[in-house]
């Protein structure tokens, strides 16, 4: 492992956490599906305050059953889910059937040499709409540029990891459906060993819909990309904005110089403007790697 302690994993117990919000259609047979490709695991199936039977239907299949009172969020339900685990090993997936558990046993052994295992789907053949998918590229784009390393899949649900590493970054987790890129950056720009494996995914099944709201939800997914990469790697943000800004002053002033023969108040805006951008972004660096030495 890189920075934490090493340990065999067959003495760490194996949980499988299943967030689930009215899924009383698919739950049972995710469930299931769990039990049969990882007989050892413990399925804790957290309830997220559903209106529906899917309390009931989990704990029929076999799982443990933790419950919400009202609707939380999908990372709301993972971080009930880090409290409620006293440690070992967690895999998560969800509950509505399109990520397949017989993908569980080949991620947990990839597990001995990565602290975070990512089930990365294909987007050329990912089964959702055009437009789901190609928010879906932007986003990977966006966050292999700032995270300085390519990102197959930001936003699968479908991962293995450790929890004594997952539990150090609770306080950024948001609890909407954020969780999935925000431990994905977490792990990556703390240093961590960080795996995408190819995994299939099956169809959303017939009367069942996404709770995931693309428009907004994309936001807020940009935000909390910004967000980590500015509490851990600041300058890959405002150094590029600070240079572009001079930049700019530079070619505006010899524009007016050249038209005009003179020089503009505005230019000095954007040349102090850039470099202020510039020292600030070292000062957050700065504060970045304190939190990196006192979380080690």
């Amino acid at each position: 492992m890189s920075t934490s302690e090493k340990k065999d994993l067959s003495e760490l117990s194996v949980t499988i956490v299943i967030p689930a919000y009215n899924e009383e259609k698919t739950v049972s047979n995710v469930v299931k599906g769990v039990i049969a490709s990882v007989p050892n695991a413990r399925v804790l199936v957290i309830d997220d305050g559903s209106t529906d039977n899917t309390r009931q239907v989990a704990k029929d299949a076999g799982a443990e059953v933790v419950s919400h009172p009202n609707n939380k969020g999908n990372g709301a339900c993972l971080k009930t889910a880090l409290r409620y685990i006293d440690g070992g090993i967690i895999g998560v997936m969800d509950a509505d059937g399109q990520h397949d558990p017989v993908h569980l046993p080949e991620m947990l052994e990839r597990l001995k040499d990565y602290d975070l295992v990512v089930g990365a789907r294909s987007f050329a053949s990912q089964h959702g709409s055009p437009l789901r998918n190609l928010g879906n590229r932007m986003l990977r784009k966006l966050a292999s540029f700032l995270a300085e390393r390519d990102i197959q899949d930001l936003t699968s649900g479908f991962r293995v990891f450790r929890h004594d590493i997952a539990i150090k970054f609770l306080h950024l987790y948001p609890n909407g459906y954020s969780f999935p890129s925000t431990s994905t950056l977490s792990f990556i720009t703390a240093g961590y060993n960080v795996t995408f494996m190819p995994i299939a995914v099956n169809s959303r099944p017939l009367g069942t819909e996404s709770k995931l709201r693309p428009f907004s939800d994309g936001f807020k997914f940009i935000m909390f990309i910004l967000r980590i990469i500015t509490m851990t790697n600041p300058n890959k943000i405002f150094l590029p904005t600070g240079l572009t800004m001079i930049l700019f002053g530079i070619l505006l002033t010899i524009r007016n110089l050249i038209l005009f023969q003179q020089f503009s108040g505005g230019v000095v805006l954007f040349l102090a403007g850039g470099i202020n951008i510039i020292f600030f972004g070292l000062i957050l660096d700065q504060f970045a790697l304190l939190r990196l030495q006192e979380r080690d």
